[in-house]
């Protein structure tokens, strides 16, 4: 009779385990990351979506000055959450969480047609694995002080095709120089290597080759989604695939 009790008491206390996994509370506060020659203002069709489903959402404005200071703005941003987060980011901002995201608030970490570097790696390096269509082009350009920028007449080609050309031409004019170091800082500790992470594909990025951060997902173990015939801007071109992943991330990895 007595192992009769112990068995049922194991039964109640996996039972009792099970019931509080499901009453805990998803993940609620979200933070987003843009890349280079972008500003935080290209989240908003995300940020709508995300905030009409009940997500505390923050914007990250990098500076883009200096990798070492763009990390920094990152785990300022993330020591503001009031609890756990999800961290997401785009393009070269994907580099920039993988340093900046080793953080126990973070979560998860979604890389929306981004960089996801290794310890010891930088993007720039990692970007010829497989080339971009960009990186054969002529349309980055260089300030005499060191920063980068796409050629305004290039920019809807290889940055935003699936985007108008009044949108794409609005994004040129005000996009934000990136030093071209940042794409040579090294990462110390890979924030993915500890954390669950998600990569969405855009299957027609010309800015980071696809191939690539398919690469990246499948070295991650990442959940990988693929959106057919989105350009590098996909974060802004389409919103709700973006906000969906962004939430299954925030469902499974409470």
């Amino acid at each position: 009779m007595s192992k009769v009790w112990l068995i049922l008491g194991v039964l109640l206390s996996g039972w009792g385990t099970l019931a509080a996994q499901k009453e805990s509370p998803p993940i609620r506060n979200i933070v987003l990351v843009h890349g280079a020659w972008a500003d935080g203002s290209g989240w908003k069709g995300v940020y709508d979506i995300l905030v009409k489903h009940g997500y505390r959402v923050s914007i990250v404005q990098e500076p883009e000055t200096s990798f070492r200071e763009d990390v920094a703005a990152t785990k300022r941003v993330i020591a503001q959450q009031d609890g756990p987060c999800v961290v997401v980011a785009h393009s070269y901002g994907g580099a920039v969480i993988t340093e900046a995201a080793n953080d126990p608030k973070v979560m998860a970490l979604v890389y929306v047609a981004a960089h996801m570097p290794d310890a010891g790696e930088n993007e720039a390096d990692d970007g010829k694995r497989f080339p971009s269509d960009l990186s054969k082009s002529t349309a980055i350009k260089k300030t005499a002080d060191g920063f980068t920028y796409l050629d305004p007449a290039q920019f809807h080609e290889y940055f935003a095709a699936d985007l108008s050309a009044e949108q794409a031409a609005f994004m040129a004019r005000s996009q934000v120089l990136n030093l071209a170091d940042n794409f040579k800082a090294v990462i110390t500790t890979a924030a993915w290597r500890s954390k669950p992470s998600w990569m969405l594909v855009a299957t027609k990025d010309r800015t980071i080759n696809p191939d690539l951060e398919r690469w990246y997902a499948e070295r991650a173990k990442s959940h990988k989604v693929e959106v057919p015939g989105a350009s590098h801007s996909v974060y802004i071109s389409r919103p709700k695939e973006v906000a969906a992943l962004i939430e299954e991330a925030a469902s499974h990895a409470r």
